[in-house]
């Protein structure tokens, strides 16, 4: 593979169920470029393989989409 995959994980904060992980998820899944999402409830964290790096304004946009707030622990 010569595209290399970006791999980064964003606080989400406002989840309590499994119905918040499949809204967070499908959301994140909808921008363009993302390969994989993985949320987390315990941690309430999302993490999200794309194909190039996402911008920050674009996530929150999805994550708010969903119902959810981006928290600040985006590393």
């Amino acid at each position: 593979m010569d595209q290399q995959e970006v791999v980064r994980t964003y606080a989400v904060t406002g989840m309590t169920c499994e119905h918040c992980v499949r809204a967070v998820t499908d959301e994140l899944s909808t921008l363009p470029g993302v390969r994989e999402v993985r949320v987390d409830l315990a941690t309430g964290t999302a993490t999200v393989t794309s194909a190039q790096p996402l911008p920050d304004e674009v996530v929150r946009a999805a994550v708010d989409e969903a119902g959810y707030e981006l928290g600040d622990g985006g590393a």
